[in-house]
Formats: C-alpha cells, sequence, structure tokens
C-alpha cells in the first residue's frame, strides 16, 4: 500500500474551507438521489456478472478520479491523498440477520475487478465475524447495501472520533420502476471538510453517466481455442 502524500497547504484551494469544517464547525452532510439504472439493468440481465459488485465497482471508478473523496488525516492531523482507495463492502447472513464487511482491491478493468470481488460474496455470506478478512486496509471507503427498501432519504450521523473519518460512506437501495424506468437510490455521507456540494454533485453525474453507458460492463468474446472468463 501506498503512503498518502500530503497536500501542500499553500497552494490548496480548499485550505480555509478544511479548516473550517474540520476544526470550527465539524460536520458531514448527506445527499440521497435516484439514479436511472435502466440501461445498466438491461446490460446485466443476460450477464453472469453480479449487481452489487458492478454497483461497487462504478462508485470506486468515480471515487477514485478525484483527490477529495481520497483523502485522510496524518498523524499530524493534516490532510492527505491516498494514490487509490479500495471498496468495503457489506455482505448478509440471512441466518444470524448480521452482516459482514469485506473489501477487495479496485481495478480499473471491470472485468478483473469482478473476478476477485464476487467469490468474496460466496466465501463470506455466512461469515460469523464482522471483519471476516482481518483488518481493513487504512486507504478503503465503505459501500452498504439495503435491497430490501427503496428508500429517498438516509443518513447517518457520525460522532466521537468519527470527526477524523474523511472517506466517503455509500448506502445503495432497491431497485424501483417509474414511468417505465429503473430507479436506484444512492446516498452519499460526506465530511464537509473534504468535499463540498459541488464536488458530490459533479461524482453522482459521472455515475450517471457509468450507469447511462454501461459498456463497461460487457464482457470479453471468446475467439477460436479460448474460453471467456
Amino acid at each position: 500500500m501506498d503512503d498518502p502524500v500530503s497536500i501542500d497547504l499553500e497552494t490548496w484551494p480548499r485550505r480555509q474551507h478544511f479548516e473550517h469544517y474540520r476544526r470550527l464547525v465539524p460536520c458531514t452532510y448527506s445527499m440521497t438521489v435516484e439514479l436511472d439504472v435502466t440501461a445498466f439493468t438491461a446490460a446485466l440481465r443476460d450477464s453472469q456478472r453480479k449487481s452489487y459488485i458492478a454497483q461497487v465497482w462504478a462508485l470506486s471508478t468515480v471515487v477514485n478520479r478525484h483527490d477529495e473523496f481520497k483523502m485522510c488525516l496524518t498523524a499530524a492531523g493534516e490532510p492527505a491523498v491516498w494514490p487509490v482507495v479500495h471498496p468495503a463492502f457489506t455482505v448478509f447472513n440471512p441466518e444470524r440477520e448480521t452482516f459482514a464487511c469485506v473489501w477487495a482491491p479496485y481495478d480499473n478493468d471491470f472485468g478483473a475487478f469482478h473476478d476477485v470481488a464476487a467469490p468474496l460474496l460466496a466465501e463470506h455470506g455466512r461469515a460469523c465475524d464482522f471483519f471476516p478478512q482481518g483488518e481493513l486496509p487504512a486507504n478503503v471507503f465503505d459501500v452498504s447495501s439495503l435491497p430490501w427498501a427503496s428508500f429517498t432519504g438516509f443518513n447517518l450521523n457520525i460522532g466521537g472520533n468519527g470527526w477524523d473519518h474523511l472517506a466517503p460512506i455509500f448506502t445503495l437501495g432497491r431497485y424501483t420502476e417509474r414511468d417505465g424506468r429503473v430507479l436506484l437510490p444512492l446516498a452519499v455521507q460526506v465530511h464537509h471538510a473534504a468535499a463540498d456540494g459541488f464536488h458530490s454533485t459533479r461524482l453522482v453525474n459521472e455515475l450517471q453517466h457509468l450507469m447511462t453507458d454501461p459498456t463497461w460492463l460487457e464482457e470479453p468474446h471468446s475467439g477460436p481455442g479460448e474460453t471467456a472468463r
């Protein structure tokens, strides 16, 4: 794991914003949106690939494009940026009615990511430990899924040492259909010291673009003597 790179406070445009929302008025904010995933779900309909893993990959891709969503604090409490961050996502155990948290290394190739992440769902679907892989890496962000409910609002309340948590937190809901379109609720929880509404809106818009043009879901075709993954 590469070390985070410290931000040059002398040239950082958000220095005053960071200091205000980190020290004077520490706060987080959340926004809930409905993504149009009509094309995305249609592309997955005849695929062997898992919808949840595809959602996690899409989130990981847009998160890794922008430094404000890869932020952390150094030992001295100063802002820094990870070169890459990886998704930690929940796996539900229906027998115990509890969930486990697993992680997979981000890969900008969806197929490669899916080949690593999908087996984790099967391996840890009956996990009893909260973190069955052991301690999470420092450079992860959290994704949760609530496939039982389609919501229009969702909020996390962070207290205590949670004010040091600069990574975004995402919560996915259940698909719903309206006016012939398939919609996916998504809640985005952000530390205001790390990002403003502009940054969160850009992230959501880029995620919507991935859902509208899901060509990245296409599986490679087999040629003579080859076997598709």
